[in-house]
């Protein structure tokens, strides 16, 4: 079982930035794939970012790339979300999510196993 905590969302002006972090417990953090996700009120979850468990490899959204940075620290049991040049569309609860599976990185949110309780990022205009 693993446990995600996110943390670091918060109110920002449009262009600002801020950085999510997403603590895991348990001693298989490093081998999961972890996801960033995304649900704005009335409108479903979507896929933000992804990043291998070796770091190695990352995936994002149109709509968050060359914006956004996904990193992580395995020795430290954490994975990051850097977001620049926010946007009010931006707004969201971000929810961080692990995958367990040993294949390629996904975007879909079926293959995530654990998710986190989420946090809420505001993008003001």
């Amino acid at each position: 079982q693993v446990q995600l905590v996110e943390s670091g969302g918060g109110l920002v002006q449009a262009g600002g930035s801020l950085r999510l972090s997403c603590a895991a417990s348990g001693r298989t953090f490093s081998t999961y794939n972890m996801g960033w996700f995304r649900q704005a009120p009335g409108k479903e979850r979507e896929f933000v970012a992804v990043i291998r468990w070796s770091g190695a490899i990352t995936s994002y959204a149109d709509s968050v790339k060359g914006r956004f940075t996904i990193s992580r620290a395995n020795a430290e049991n954490t994975v990051y979300l850097q977001m620049n040049s926010l946007k009010p569309e931006d707004t969201a609860v971000y929810y961080c999510a692990a995958d367990r599976r040993t294949s390629g990185i996904s975007d879909y949110m079926g293959s995530y196993d654990y998710w986190g309780q989420g946090t809420q990022v505001t993008v003001s205009s």
